[in-house]
């Protein structure tokens, strides 16, 4: 693999992490038409990953910059001269807390099941068959018309489903946003509110990740390291772009745009590898 392909793969990544299209799948797909492409583990892919952890904590910065301060004592706002908004306090704090309940399930499910997603990302047909249910849950996700609950209406269930619903996303073709968010408005969350939980419950789960695949990164040449690296950049830089992107269709509820290309991507993959 080659700079041209690792900075393709890294805007591919940032493209679809963000969309609900299945960044892993893609990536898949894209890596099967590179001649020799290789990785250990799956240390390329989680490092594109992180790039578009970075456009996250980015995004987000003010959400992130809250929820970490909302958790000091109110002594350290007195001492700075700082109002203590008790309702907006309170409302961060547990968002803090459901995060960290979702990252639990997602960690549980992700370890469980660990060598066997692996071994998913060398199966084209898995990808293309959970890309029809990503098709499936975002048009589901559209006819949901009643979505009354915003970030103070966040509760403990929402985390362990949600986290769970990531923990699957961990399968190439099942998209992550797309799944979360939809199950977010599957517990009438509004668009935004379940866009941003599931963004913020994406930080630890992809640093975890990032952390588990690095015991690989002594297999990677000083050479190939300098394309991986390129490739994280090109998916940051990507990636910020799209959410921007994400946020504007979501307010618009227009997710079955995505749901018709996941299903047309999912069976145009199964006729090529059954039929033709």
């Amino acid at each position: 693999m080659g700079f041209q392909e690792g900075i393709l793969l890294g805007i591919v990544q940032g493209l679809t992490e963000f969309l609900p299209v299945s960044s892993s799948g893609h990536l898949v797909l894209v890596q099967s038409f590179i001649e020799g492409f290789q990785q250990p583990g799956v240390l390329f892919d989680v490092m594109l990953h992180f790039g578009t952890l970075l456009a996250i904590v980015f995004f987000l910065r003010r959400d992130i910059y809250d929820i970490l301060r909302a958790l000091l004592p109110r002594k350290w706002y007195q001492k700075r001269g700082y109002e203590y908004d008790e309702s907006f306090i309170h409302t961060r704090r547990k968002i803090a807390l459901f995060i960290i309940v979702g990252t639990v399930c997602t960690g549980a499910v992700g370890f469980m099941f660990k060598d066997h997603i692996h071994g998913f990302f060398e199966r084209v047909e898995v990808v293309a068959l959970m890309l029809l249910v990503t098709g499936g849950l975002l048009f589901l996700s559209d006819r949901v018309k009643n979505t009354p609950r915003g970030e103070k209406d966040l509760n403990i269930y929402d985390g362990i489903i949600i986290g769970i619903v990531q923990a699957a996303a961990l399968m190439p073709g099942l998209s992550r946003s797309g799944s979360t968010i939809a199950f977010g408005i599957f517990r009438k969350l509004d668009g935004e509110t379940a866009a941003r939980f599931s963004f913020l419950l994406s930080v630890p789960a992809v640093m975890g990740a990032t952390v588990l695949e690095l015991g690989y990164i002594s297999e990677v040449s000083p050479g190939d390291m300098a394309i991986y690296v390129a490739g994280t950049i090109a998916a940051m830089i990507t990636g910020f772009l799209t959410l921007k992107l994400l946020f504007f269709i979501i307010k618009k509820r227009r997710l079955s745009i995505f749901a018709l290309y996941c299903w047309f991507l999912g069976i145009t993959i199964l006729i090529i590898k059954f039929v033709l």
